[in-house]
């Protein structure tokens, strides 16, 4: 049978509580396999695995549990190795590749902070900081709202206004958060969200950050952040070029 492959950490490895289970329908139980100081986490591959929100969740679960314990070298969701001895191959192959990754990763984890904006504080926003537009505003409000063409003129302003502003809230979050970043990742671009950036930290970091991002929300009332983590540093496993495929593992 397959291996699926969780995430690699050091020997003795992190302390799995009993019956920890991972992905496939009925879940699979979680193991050890140790090489050359390694050890991959690990159970037997589902056949049919998809990408589902259960499935995907198994996953974190188990790299944010196996994390509590020890740095853990997260692998990308559907790594699948030919079976037990292919796994062992690989970690005693790449061992200092993944040394090297590890060391990098000690002690951090990784944050990932959405931001959008709150339309109506951002309308107040661009309305105090751009004399024309309130000037326009007004205009329309004392002609009883303003013909069709100023209404559209005025709407058309104060769209431009709040997609400059989207650029320039962007930078201010990023220039906030980063004195805390040992790296910063920015993720795809999502519909809805003016920045989508992930923060690797020192653990011991995240009541700073988190207080950071707090008093920024306040500064900013029209930002809109939404915080996920800690999570397993996923985000900095990829742009260092441990990918699932560059570590011999064949993404499913």
């Amino acid at each position: 049978m397959s291996t699926y492959v969780y995430g690699i950490a050091r020997t003795p490895g992190p302390v799995l509580p009993d019956g920890l289970t991972g992905v496939g329908d009925p879940p699979m139980q979680v193991r050890a396999l140790s090489a050359d100081g390694l050890v991959a986490l690990v159970s037997d591959a589902p056949e049919g695995l998809k990408p589902k929100r259960r499935e995907l969740l198994a996953h974190q679960q188990v790299l944010a549990q196996a994390g509590t314990e020890a740095t853990v070298l997260p692998m990308r969701f559907g790594s699948v190795s030919e079976d037990d001895a292919t796994v062992t191959s690989v970690l005693t192959e790449r061992a200092e590749h993944f040394r090297e990754r590890l060391e990098a990763l000690e002690g951090k984890v990784e944050y990932n902070i959405k931001a959008a904006h709150d339309e109506e504080a951002v309308l107040h926003r661009v309305m105090a900081d751009q004399p024309d537009l309130r000037a326009a505003s007004e205009a329309n409000r004392a002609a009883g709202g303003g013909s069709y063409e100023d209404r559209l003129r005025l709407g058309e302003m104060v769209a431009n206004a709040v997609q400059a502003r989207e650029a320039v809230d962007g930078a201010t979050l990023r220039r906030a958060l980063e004195p805390f970043a040992a790296d910063i990742s920015e993720g795809p671009d999502s519909s809805g969200w003016l920045a989508n950036l992930s923060f690797l930290i020192d653990r011991e970091s995240a009541g700073e950050l988190l207080a950071a991002v707090e008093e920024l929300g306040t500064s900013e009332p029209q930002l809109d952040l939404r915080v996920s983590g800690p999570l397993p540093p996923y985000s900095f496993v990829e742009k260092t070029g441990a990918t699932a495929g560059a570590d011999g593992f064949a993404a499913g």
